[in-house]
């Protein structure tokens, strides 16, 4: 079908994208065994990472909520794009050049609507920028130029200006084959009784982007005495722009973010840029909104939670600054890392005390930055009288309330003498205080990590969600159509075989039913076994002896569910096929899959191996392997003396040959012990 991208070029591209760094644009991934990388999940809450990438497979796969696949799927569900949309994002930072089915691109009038916005948005972009360095924007400059901004900050941060016009904008856009509709829809017009008109106008423009750098909206602030709009004026909600989930200047200071564990959050774009520009990078503001949860969410997996990280959250020392910082409060107990609070003595925000006292004076401010504790216990308190009893027993009071929020008890003994000292009163009032506020139940406490329904290897959710990846999973689930245990006998023989120089395996005997009674309880060590044997032969099929795999009887697995996957990689052509495939490997396997399986798949792709580089993968395969074997001649060697107990003793022939089959078997087990 025309436009439809050809399927080896997709796999050229899956092949040169590197899946840990395009997720690392979003997630910050930390070592966690030999080939793995972990971080916090983006598509559910968590406190504990459970979000798993191998690079050496191009897959991912969430411990937590269940989700996984590769580098387009994850593309498509953090950024909500379509697949073809994915593809196109990666290779145009590639740098590769799509081929179509019939020679055909997408058509561009019927290019996405997200893409569409996407690239409206940064040509309206370079026409604000343009627009700022003509003779109209001269008014834009002068304010820069006032606020401390020279022309090359103005142009790092990208800023611009919109003209003092009803449809500069618009008419650029429309000449540039933009529709009134997507105008619209991006949020860059407004629409009356005479049609669209530019929604900014006479403005200082600031680009706000993703974490990934595209911008997906603006900032406006009034420049001019007659402009009766807000002061600040920013891009409506839109398919690409949502306030709660956006933080200003994210784009530049991620890299300093992950590399210091420090977030430092302000309150407006030129405090953002003060701030970079006096050497605290890791600056970032919210957008027209208060700090909420998704802006929790989005710092959490910048730091990674972790415990030494920090959070400085920066207000005004006036009343709106108080307001906030209790606001912030709020979601304090939604981070793993500290938090702190500054505020300047005098009022001033980071951009004025830069202005006013220096660069030095804003670094310093951050540094000597208090925890959000203390600062939300002070805030608290001053609002009594603190000369009368009353005063004192309802600051006492207040303050409980606060401490019984603080996760580190350890630190509670100073927070007690903090709040005595502060009130004047003895610490074990405000202990007596604090363990009855604690008493009474929290109304709307929230959590962070309690998502609801997360797979696992169950047939629903489990009872508690993993506290680490490493955990192990119950096994996948069994097919709605699988056979019940009675099975009906098989016919299948084998002739007798040898271990040879490979130490492969051929079985010998006659396979009879299966005597495992699936319904009781399997071995947990068993359990154990099929699971590390399914990962090695998956993440590491060279490391496996391909005909000693593929030899396994259908009964090799016990459990239903690691068979289904056993079928599944035969069905992909057996690992003496996984060599000539190489990196598609696992993605035949997955392809092979029923898709209630793709999950667990997914997740054995994924687990680390209990195993050192180098060596330790093909002692960890050869025993593994030779174990699930084992465990396989085991049973038919019950079996065989099973049906040697209900053999006629006047069939000599016939127990004859029951015992060399199993002295056969007992042999090649002797064998795979060595292995083991």
């Amino acid at each position: 079908m025309a436009g439809l991208i050809k399927r080896e070029d997709i796999d050229e591209l899956r092949s040169r994208t590197r899946i840990d760094e395009v997720i690392g644009e979003f997630v910050t991934l930390k070592t966690a065994g030999i080939g793995s990388l972990k971080g916090l999940c983006p598509f559910h809450d968590e406190k504990t990472p459970s979000f798993t990438v191998r690079p050496q497979v191009g897959m991912y796969h969430c411990f937590g909520c269940g989700e996984s696949g590769d580098v387009f799927t994850f593309l498509q569900k953090v950024e909500q794009l379509s697949f073809v949309e994915a593809v196109e994002t990666l290779a145009g930072k590639a740098g590769m050049h799509l081929r179509y089915e019939d020679g055909k691109g997408p058509d561009r009038e019927q290019a996405s609507r997200r893409q569409r916005l996407l690239e409206m948005h940064e040509v309206a972009q370079r026409f604000f920028t343009q627009a700022l360095e003509s003779e109209a924007g001269q008014i834009g400059r002068e304010f820069l130029t006032g606020r401390g901004f020279p022309a090359e900050s103005s142009r790092e941060f990208g800023i611009g200006f919109a003209p003092k016009s009803w449809d500069a904008l618009t008419g650029h856009l429309h000449k540039a084959g933009f529709t009134d509709e997507e105008i619209l829809a991006g949020g860059l017009a407004s629409e009356g009784g005479r049609g669209i008109y530019d929604r900014f106008r006479g403005r200082v423009i600031w680009p706000i982007k993703d974490m990934t750098a595209r911008t997906i909206g603006f900032g406006a602030r009034r420049l001019y005495d007659d402009d009766k709009g807000p002061k600040y004026l920013n891009t409506p909600e839109t398919a690409l722009y949502h306030k709660n989930q956006v933080l200003y200047g994210l784009d530049l200071a991620k890299k300093s973010i992950a590399k210091t564990k420090r977030v430092v959050v302000v309150e407006g774009y030129t405090d953002v840029m003060a701030a970079h520009l006096t050497g605290v990078e890791q600056a970032v503001a919210t957008c027209g909104t208060a700090f909420g949860a998704e802006h929790v969410k989005i710092i959490r997996r910048l730091l990674g939670d972790d415990p030494t990280g920090q959070v400085i959250f920066t207000f005004d020392g006036d009343a709106a600054g108080q307001k906030a910082a209790l606001k912030a409060f709020e979601f304090e107990n939604l981070f793993t890392a500290q938090t702190f609070v500054a505020v300047e003595p005098d009022g001033l925000d980071p951009c004025d005390l830069r202005m006013q006292k220096g660069d030095a004076a804003l670094r310093e401010l951050i540094d000597g930055c208090k925890p959000l504790f203390e600062f939300v216990i002070t805030t608290a308190i001053s609002r009594f009288d603190l000369d009368t009893v009353e005063g004192r027993i309802s600051a006492v009071r207040a303050a409980a309330e606060v401490l019984t929020d603080i996760r580190d008890r350890n630190s509670l003994s100073h927070y007690y003498r903090f709040v005595a000292g502060r009130i004047g009163v003895d610490i074990d009032e405000v202990e007596g205080a604090v363990r009855t506020a604690a008493r009474q139940p929290k109304q709307n406490r929230q959590t962070g990590d309690q998502p609801a329904n997360r797979p696992g290897f169950r047939d629903g959710p489990p009872a508690a969600p993993a506290q680490n990846f490493r955990r192990e999973p119950p096994p996948p689930p069994t097919a709605q159509s699988s056979a019940p245990a009675e099975a009906a006998p098989e016919q299948a023989g084998a002739s007798a075989g040898e271990i040879s120089d490979e130490r492969s395996i051929e079985y010998v005997y006659e396979e009879r039913p299966d005597v495992s009674n699936l319904s009781a309880p399997i071995n947990p060590a068993r359990l154990k076994t099929e699971k590390g044997a399914l990962m090695v032969a998956l993440q590491h099929p060279e490391a496996v002896n391909a005909k000693l795999f593929d030899s396994l009887s259908g009964k090799a697995f016990e459990h239903p569910g690691y068979r289904r996957i056993q079928d599944a990689i035969k069905q992909a052509g057996g690992l003496g096929a996984a060599g000539a495939v190489q990196s598609k490997w696992a993605e035949r396997v997955l392809e092979a899959s029923d898709e209630d399986l793709r999950p667990y798949v997914a997740q054995l792709l994924v687990t680390p191996l209990p195993v050192v580089e180098g060596d330790g993968i093909n002692r960890f395969a050869r025993g593994i392997v030779a174990r699930l074997f084992d465990y396989d001649l085991e049973r038919i060697a019950k079996e065989l003396h099973s049906r040697l107990q209900r053999q006629d003793t006047a069939d000599g022939a016939g127990q004859a040959a029951l015992l060399g089959q199993l002295q056969t078997l007992e042999q090649h087990r002797a064998r795979l012990k060595m292995l083991m």
